[in-house]
């Protein structure tokens, strides 16, 4: 995959027609078959906007360390849903400043695969201990990038992930449901989730 010095994919790769067709089903939710690179991902959701004030999302990529059988790279896994519990803490921050704000990187996983929804506050079956990610900005100054990989300690089908802003408890960012992904005791999933802020185009 090509892409110029800003890390987004060249002009080329998908035609203007592709990348829009592309961004609506991902605003959608729906996630194409296949292995899917999140960048493009994020590409062609920021190309698919029009005479849009303010647009948050969240996408989030996965990797798997099986336990000496190497490591499986899903790719994209979910797009959707920031949860309204962030958007007014956000506008509270605005405000005024509140504690751990900026502590949005703490990565859990579940077992209840119930429809994920912009009004979700935990997951539904938390599962092992979360894990504390990387805070960066991503590929552009609108992606904000955390990276956490949680340990795994008895045979589970993971189909759950969140975003909070504390080790336990903390507000949810951002609840994912995905196609089960199947570990065992001394596995670990490796997630990458980007939340991306976009201005008016």
């Amino acid at each position: 995959m090509k892409r110029d010095k800003n890390g987004k994919v060249k002009d080329g790769f998908l035609t203007r027609w592709q990348n829009k067709r592309l961004g609506k089903k991902l605003r959608m939710g729906i996630i194409p078959h296949g292995r899917t690179d999140p960048q493009l991902a994020i590409d062609a959701l920021q190309n698919s906007l029009r005479g849009v004030m303010t647009e948050c999302y969240g996408i989030l990529s996965a990797r798997v360390f099986r336990k000496g059988a190497g490591i499986e790279d899903l790719g994209l896994i979910s797009v959707q849903k920031i949860t309204v519990a962030f958007r007014d803490y956000l506008v509270d921050n605005l405000q005024a400043e509140l504690a751990a704000f900026g502590d949005f990187k703490y990565h859990a996983v579940g077992t209840d695969n119930t429809a994920e929804s912009n009004t979700d506050t935990a997951l539904n079956t938390e599962v092992e201990t979360r894990a504390t990610g990387s805070q960066t900005e991503g590929a552009t100054a609108d992606i904000y990038k955390s990276v956490g990989t949680v340990s795994i300690t008895d045979t589970r089908a993971i189909v759950e992930h969140g975003l909070f802003n504390g080790a336990a408890s903390g507000i949810l960012m951002d609840r994912s449901v995905f196609s089960a992904i199947n570990v065992g005791d001394g596995d670990s999933i490796e997630f990458t989730y980007q939340a991306t802020f976009n201005a008016e185009s």
